[in-house]
């Protein structure tokens, strides 16, 4: 390992909240940024120097400057977990970007909660203006580009909402782009479905938590009850009606999606993304989105889920596994309607609304990526993100791109390297033109001699089920 050379930094500015003390690393791209090379790989490994600081409400950041640095500086929002500074999703991406001449730099966020909103929009700025002030090499870049994923792909739209004369574009993969709200809304409505038709004689606790452990009890409950629904017609219908009000995608796992009208296969698929991710993940991580917010997001108060169903797109397929169940399909939704009694707190959705939601404005180009069928922020999140920025009269300002693929942020290096010269396209010149086209991005990954990637295909995202429909709902 190369030996740690402190530098006191400056006197710390108030109003970027510059860090404290920089410390910086030079290093050689390897698994974890360190120097790990071997002899037969000293020519291709990227230099760099790696950097370190903190912000004066406790955030970490790191950034990594290659020794040619092209220009152009990229600003990371890493996703849900751990508070910790990231300046790229993996490091084979990092290092990639790396090699190219790309700067990076991120923060972990600052707080109690990983459900970071409250402060990680403030705190991506601040070391943005921390890592500037006090890296010479980076102080007057040629442009500016934040890009995130997954939660970090929900604060890198608000980055980029609020990034007039500050970043030049954005670029949000898998990100919660449709805001916390709804978000919250549709994981329960799909949560309630489960615990009122799969878990009969006892109810299971989706909100209100008290703590981690508890939330997790929950996800795992919920999860035991699908499983064991699976065994019969009667419980495969109503896992797929969970699944459509959960937004949960027909493909999972497999090389390929079941064909279009193999409702049972793709029920099946449906199944297993909640039992083995989505279940236990969200459930799980409710506890922290309710101590970040102060309370109750989700509610159900007065929905009416005959309405809310009329807006899925696999309506058709629900329909048809009641009808081959012998179920009474109107009659689950009567009764979904009448019991449903969840309340939130208003002050926690207007808080939320405040530091999670994304207004639609665009000052600058919002490039988007998603895979076409995300087991835990489904891809119909981009529709509702679209409806958003065009009611805000910006959707000159967007694009989204989507690759034919299952999992959650499952990009490789190429597919990252692509959407970048997009981005980079519409910022030097202006306009988008065809640099979105799916054809022009393969050709530009296959270009970067990175692998393998996911194909870019051409695809509109459904609508978001429980983004509409939900008169009775709790919204301030």
């Amino acid at each position: 390992m190369t030996p740690k050379l402190p530098r006191r930094a400056g006197a710390a500015s108030a109003t970027l909240a510059c860090c404290a003390v920089l410390t910086m690393t030079a290093a050689c791209a390897g698994p974890g940024g360190a120097d790990t090379r071997t002899a037969a790989d000293t020519r291709t490994a990227p230099h760099f120097t790696h950097y370190t600081g903190e912000l004066t409400d406790g955030a970490q950041w790191i950034a990594d400057v290659p020794d040619d640095f092209n220009g152009t500086l990229m600003l990371f929002s890493h996703g849900y977990g751990p508070l910790e500074a990231a300046d790229a999703p993996d490091a084979k991406t990092r290092n990639a970007l790396l090699a190219r001449g790309y700067a990076l730099l991120g923060s972990s966020y600052s707080g109690s909660s990983r459900w970071a909103l409250n402060t990680a929009v403030k705190d991506q700025f601040d070391t943005l203006g921390a890592a500037r002030k006090e890296i010479s090499e980076i102080g007057g870049p040629k442009r500016t580009l934040a890009w995130g994923e997954s939660m970090g792909g929900l604060i890198n739209s608000l980055v980029a909402q609020h990034g007039r004369g500050r970043i030049d574009g954005a670029l949000s993969a898998c990100g919660i782009v449709a805001g916390g709200v709804e978000f919250n809304d549709y994981q329960v409505d799909g949560d309630y479905a489960v615990d009122q038709l799969l878990v009969p004689g006892r109810q299971i606790k989706l909100t209100g938590f008290s703590s981690d452990k508890e939330a997790a009890a929950s996800g795992n409950a919920l999860a035991r009850a699908v499983q064991r629904a699976r065994t019969t017609p009667r419980g495969r219908a109503r896992t797929a009606l969970a699944a459509a009000l959960r937004n949960q995608p027909n493909w999972f796992s497999g090389k390929r999606p079941p064909a279009a009208h193999d409702y049972t296969a793709r029920e099946k698929q449906q199944a297993e993304g909640l039992i083995k991710v989505s279940l236990p993940f969200t459930l799980g991580a409710r506890h922290q989105v309710e101590k970040a917010e102060g309370g109750r997001i989700s509610a159900n108060a007065g929905v009416d889920y005959a309405s809310l169903l009329r807006h899925s797109k696999d309506l058709p397929q629900v329909r048809a596994l009641y009808k081959k169940a012998g179920l009474d399909l109107a009659g689950d939704l009567t009764q979904l309607t009448r019991n449903a009694r969840i309340k939130a707190d208003p002050d926690a959705v207007r808080h939320m609304e405040r530091t999670a939601v994304p207004s639609g404005r665009l000052p600058v180009p919002h490039l988007t990526l998603h895979t076409t069928d995300d087991p835990l922020n489904p891809a119909p999140q981009e529709s509702e993100y679209a409806r958003t920025v065009r009611g805000a009269g910006d959707g000159s300002m967007l694009r989204q791109t989507y690759v034919h693929g299952t999992g959650h942020c499952t990009f490789r290096p190429a597919n990252w390297l692509a959407a970048l010269k997009a981005l980079e396209h519409r910022v030097d010149t202006g306009s988008w033109g065809a640099a979105t086209a799916p054809r022009k991005l393969n050709d530009a990954a296959k270009g970067t001699g990175e692998g393998g990637f996911l194909p870019f295909i051409r695809y509109t995202a459904p609508e978001l089920v429980g983004a509409r429909g939900r008169t009775g709902a709790h919204r301030p």
